[in-house]
Formats: C-alpha cells, sequence, structure tokens
C-alpha cells in the first residue's frame, strides 16, 4: 500500500470515528452505538467509504481493491487489539474485595444465564435440524454466549463497576463465555469427527486444529476442560508473579514498565489461543492477575500506571473495536434470510431465555425485579464473539445461511437497542443500583477513570 495513500485513509477513517459519535451524541446516542453505527454506514456493506477513496486515491498507485483490503484488514487487527485492552482493562478493574461480596449473585448468573439460553438454542436448533447433535451445540453456545466488549462498558458508563451489581454481571459474563467456548470447542470437535480433521477444518493456532480428534475418542471434552482450568490457574500465578518482580525491577511511571506488562499480556492471550481459549478469556484473566498489582501501585504512587493503559486503549484502539464490528454488518441479510421462522424463533427464543434467567437470578440472589431485568437484559446483545463462533459453524458447514443469517440479523437487533434500554432502566432506578454501602466500603481505586466518561 503506497503510504500517501494509507495517510489519507486513516486520517479520513479517524476523522469519522472521531466526528460521527460526537454528531450523534446530539441525539442522545451513546458512544459505543455511535461507533457502532459508523462503522456500519463506512462498511462495505453501505457506503463502502475505505472502496470509494481507494479508488480515488487510485493516480497513487496499487489497485484500489487490494489497497482497501489490506486497510480493512488492519482495522480489523486494531479491532481485536482494542478488544484484548478493553478486557484486560476489565480484569484490572476488577475489585477482589466485591468479588467476594459479589459471591452469590456470581454463581447464580453464570448458572441460569448459562443453562437456560444454551437449552433455548439447543431446542430451537433442534426444532429444525433434530437429527444434527453438533449443529445443536454450536447453537446453544451461541445462545449462551455473553457480549463483554458491550457489559463492561455500559456497566463503566454508569458507575456500577464498584457495586454488587455490576461485579456480579461482569463476572458472571466472563465466567460464561469461558463455558460457552468450552461447549463451541466440544460442538466443532464432535463434528470434525464426523466429517475428518482435514476437511475443510478451520486453521488457527489452536492445538486441536493440528491433531487428529479421534485419538481423544469420548474423551475429549473432559480433556479440554481440564486444559482450560490448567491454563486459567497458571495464567493467574504466573501472571501475578511475574508481575510483582516487574513492578520491582522497573521505577516508578518508566515508560518500559507499559511495555513489558502489555508484552505480558499479550503472551497470555498468545498461549490460550494456542490451548483453543479465546483471547477474550485470556486478555480478562491476565488483567485480573494484575489487579491487586495494578491496585497496589496505584496507592503508592497515584494512578498514573492504570492512566496509561486508559488513555491507550479508550483513547485509541477500543474505538477501532466497535467501529470494527458494524463494518462487518451484512444489512443484505434481512433480504437474503428466507425462513421467517427461523429468524423469529432465534431472537424471541434468545431474547427471553437470557431476560427470564437474568431476573430469576437476581432474584434468588436477593436483589429486585428491576436488578433482575436490566441484568437480564445485559446478556442479550449478541455481538463478535457470537459471530465468530457462527462463521467457524458455516465454514465447517454446521450451519447453512438460512441460520448464519439469523444469527446476524439477531446481532442487529440485540445489539442497537439493548444497552439504550438498560441505561434507561438504570437512570430511572439510581438509587436501587447504586448502593451508599457498597460505595463507601469499596471506593473508587481509579482516580484517573472519570476522565474515559466521554468515551464509553
Amino acid at each position: 500500500m503506497n503510504n500517501d495513500a494509507f495517510l489519507i485513509l486513516f486520517i479520513a477513517f479517524i476523522a469519522m470515528m472521531g466526528v460521527g459519535p460526537l454528531l450523534l451524541r446530539r441525539l442522545g446516542i451513546p458512544a459505543v452505538i455511535s461507533l457502532l453505527i459508523v462503522g456500519m454506514l463506512v462498511g462495505p456493506n453501505c457506503l463502502d467509504v475505505v472502496g470509494m477513496l481507494s479508488r480515488m486515491l487510485g493516480f497513487l498507485g496499487g489497485s484500489s481493491e487490494v489497497v482497501a483490503g489490506h486497510f480493512n484488514s488492519l482495522i480489523d487487527s486494531l479491532g481485536s487489539l482494542g478488544l484484548v485492552f478493553l478486557m484486560a482493562l476489565a480484569g484490572m478493574e476488577a475489585d477482589f474485595k466485591l468479588i467476594r461480596a459479589a459471591r452469590a449473585p456470581v454463581i447464580a448468573l453464570s448458572l441460569l444465564t448459562f443453562l437456560l439460553p444454551a437449552i433455548a438454542g439447543f431446542f430451537v436448533y433442534a426444532h429444525f435440524r433434530p437429527e444434527d447433535f453438533p449443529g445443536k451445540l454450536l447453537y446453544a453456545s451461541l445462545f449462551a454466549s455473553h457480549s463483554v466488549g458491550i457489559v463492561f462498558p455500559v456497566i463503566r458508563e454508569l458507575k456500577l463497576s464498584k457495586s454488587r451489581f455490576g461485579a456480579a454481571v461482569l463476572i458472571s459474563t466472563v465466567i460464561t463465555d469461558i463455558a460457552s467456548i468450552i461447549l463451541l470447542a466440544v460442538s466443532v470437535q464432535l463434528k470434525r469427527q464426523s466429517i475428518g480433521a482435514a476437511a475443510g477444518a478451520r486453521r488457527t493456532l489452536s492445538i486441536f486444529d493440528y491433531v487428529d480428534p479421534a485419538m481423544f475418542g469420548s474423551w475429549f471434552t473432559p480433556v479440554f476442560l481440564l486444559i482450560v482450568l490448567l491454563y486459567l490457574a497458571a495464567a493467574v500465578f504466573v501472571v501475578y508473579h511475574l508481575g510483582r518482580k516487574l513492578l520491582k525491577i522497573c521505577n516508578p511511571g518508566e515508560d518500559m514498565l507499559i511495555t513489558i506488562l502489555l508484552l505480558v499480556i499479550l503472551a497470555t492471550v498468545l498461549v490460550g489461543e494456542f490451548l483453543g481459549v479465546n483471547l477474550v478469556v485470556g486478555a480478562f484473566i491476565a488483567g485480573l492477575a494484575l489487579s491487586r498489582l495494578v491496585q497496589q501501585r496505584i496507592s503508592e504512587h497515584g494512578g498514573s500506571l492504570i492512566g496509561r493503559f486508559e488513555s491507550i486503549g479508550y483513547g485509541l484502539l477500543i474505538p477501532f473495536l466497535f467501529v470494527s464490528i458494524g463494518m462487518d454488518t451484512d444489512f443484505k441479510a434481512f433480504g437474503a434470510a428466507g425462513n421467517l421462522e427461523i429468524i423469529l424463533l432465534t431472537v424471541a427464543g434468545l431474547v427471553v431465555s437470557k431476560v427470564a434467567s437474568g431476573w430469576l437470578a437476581m432474584r434468588l440472589a436477593g436483589f429486585n425485579n428491576w436488578h433482575g431485568v436490566a441484568a437480564g437484559l445485559m446478556t442479550v446483545p449478541q455481538l463478535s464473539a457470537t459471530l465468530a463462533a457462527a462463521a467457524i459453524g458455516k465454514e465447517l458447514g454446521m450451519l447453512d445461511n438460512q441460520f448464519f443469517n439469523a444469527i446476524i440479523i439477531l446481532s442487529i437487533v440485540t445489539t442497537l437497542p439493548v444497552p439504550s434500554l438498560v441505561r434507561w432502566i438504570i437512570s430511572r432506578r439510581s438509587a436501587a443500583f447504586h448502593e451508599s454501602e457498597d460505595e463507601e466500603s469499596y471506593p473508587d481505586p481509579m482516580p484517573n477513570a472519570a476522565a474515559q466518561e466521554d468515551l464509553l
């Protein structure tokens, strides 16, 4: 790609990312949703701004299609890095005292918001394809997954991260995502066993893509579960002790410290990818392991350390995550999906099961009805993890176009309105969500967090 063409494209893209949310904010649209809308409008399935600018810059040399393809790949890569930063920061902001205080709602939410939607997804798919057992497990994993990239910004914007409600929703979301990833891996391996490992399998960094699935026999599920649990335990232990040594070696405020800690986080994510663990889980676990160290450093030397991470993440990379998700949205799916019954059952089954499971879990944990409805709604949006899993299923032949388009439509109709509805509910019942006893017992250790309010 010509350097001049790249510079012009990047400037135009940054301008759209900056100006678009500012204009939409006047309409009361939150920044996260604004970035998604900007991505949808400028993406290749709508206005195709990148392709149009590439053709206009053709006089600089190079094929416009190649230039646009390389630039879109760059945006996707920056979006993936933004997801890593988002999850690492979510882990760093975890309060271990609050985690212990929110134990009951975390357990209830994790179990119910995984089991009930998974069962709903299983039977929705079984209604149309009763003989396809791997496909039923895949649809169950799609229904069970949450979108941490939506849940965490909403909790943070509403200043609920230090409440029992916010901690319960965030932590249970990550736990449920881990369980859904395991279920996804099981369904994929069962499909590969039936079609053969070499029959068009999607290649990733995971070691399971390069071994014969038959070698595990019926023991794949317990073996994979054991590997994931060992990874989680080892990552927390190694990252914590390695980070503590690095903090002793580096001087407070030293620029190299940020680079080294970022290397630790990315290495943890990479090891997880080798073991078939999604980067969402690896980044959160790395951030969680560094949480106590970050809190200690803040109490000793101020909030400059977390402030630098937030500046890099919220100021640059995380916006690319939401824009890239919007760019991948295919509006043609609304007209291409020929089976209206599949779409209706998919959307209705997911929304009802998510809201019902969240409400039931919070009521069992002692919260009121508004807490239950808000918690259930927060688990409804389906974004990158769901779309990525659906793409894997389509590539393996586990999902046909009708089911894949239904998942795309599900992502659109659950991502745009639900966060705004949650904000409305919480703003109407603000006193019930901001428990004074929690704020007094667990003061906000992030002195620079307020500076990021305008983004999320």
